[in-house]
């Protein structure tokens, strides 16, 4: 008796498939089939944008492992942050920073050390060194704070960052909505110079023009200041003075921000020679008080990584 041939085959699993690209499975021309993120899940091109050129789709594979967005899962497991190491063993004060009312800060709960910082302000200062500071808000709402709560705090001076805790020692409503918080202990600090650029790998993508809200290319952000960066794309996006639509994601140990805003064209250095990528120097404007300490923080927590220090924004 023969024994059925279904008898002796074994089933197997079928191989889930690779999120990973090769550079003939991305179309020029027509729309994409399926978004394409970077290796850590940003956004590089939405599903149905377009790549208008092969040089296009050289240059995303040359700078990035471009993966189909709608296979794609980011592993959970995330190494983590290392500890930042204060650079000054002598104990700092309150004076030492050189805080101004109105000082943008950032708040959030030591309790959750994953928690965004939130921004607010100061807005006085008392005898004993406590701070009166506007109640960090989030998605509209003021934060739930408790009294005797430990917060951690990233204070931007005029020139330089610095980190410490406070207790908070009252929320109050009236005359207006302001919360009280002790003196500020452990407090660490982190040089800046005004216009400080470090080296950076950000994808970053790009609509011509201020009007928008579509982004026709990728480009490569090769520094990062406060106030600007160098953006590296395959083909010159416009003349000094012209507008460009960006976003791009910005992620440090206090922050994972989406930034969504415009910039100008300060300069252009345009490839020598066919295929070579044109550089373009930008200033980026419209930016809310969130996204500039995320910009702060994130060239803060790099600096030695420094491309160089300069005014302008070469």
């Amino acid at each position: 008796m023969e024994t059925p041939v279904d008898a002796h085959v074994e089933e197997t699993p079928l191989a889930a498939a690779s999120p990973a690209l090769e550079l003939d499975t991305v179309p020029v021309g027509t729309p994409l089939p399926w978004p394409i993120v970077a290796a850590d899940g940003t956004l590089l091109f939405a599903s149905a944008a377009i790549l208008a050129t092969t040089e296009e789709r050289a240059f995303l594979f040359q700078h990035f492992h471009p993966q189909r967005g709608d296979l794609f899962a980011l592993d959970a497991q995330q190494p983590p942050a290392p500890a930042a190491q204060p650079e000054h063993a002598d104990e700092l004060t309150l004076s030492d920073m050189h805080l101004d009312i109105g000082a943008l800060i950032g708040m959030r709960s030591q309790l959750g050390s994953g928690a965004p910082m939130l921004p607010c302000r100061i807005i006085g200062f008392a005898p004993n060194h406590a701070l009166f500071v506007t109640p960090p808000t989030q998605q509209g709402r003021p934060l739930p704070l408790t009294l005797g709560e430990n917060v951690e705090i990233v204070a931007i001076a005029s020139q330089a960052v610095f980190r410490f805790v406070c207790t908070v020692e009252a929320v109050c409503r009236l005359p207006f909505d302001y919360v009280v918080l002790s003196r500020p202990g452990a407090i660490r600090r982190l040089r800046e110079r005004k216009s400080i650029r470090v080296h950076a790998h950000l994808p970053v993508r790009f609509g011509i023009g201020e009007a928008g809200d579509t982004y026709e290319g990728l480009g490569l952000a090769k520094g990062i200041s406060s106030l600007g960066m160098s953006l590296s794309a395959s083909w010159t996006l416009g003349e000094v003075g012209e507008r460009l639509r960006i976003a791009f994601r910005l992620r440090s140990a206090e922050y994972d921000t989406e930034i969504k805003t415009t910039a100008v064209i300060r300069n252009v250095q345009k490839g020598k020679t066919p295929g070579e990528p044109s550089m373009h120097g930008l200033e980026l404007d419209q930016l809310d008080a969130a996204q500039q300490m995320a910009m702060k923080v994130f060239v803060f927590d790099r600096q030695e990584n420094v491309q160089y220090w300069s005014n302008d924004l070469k």
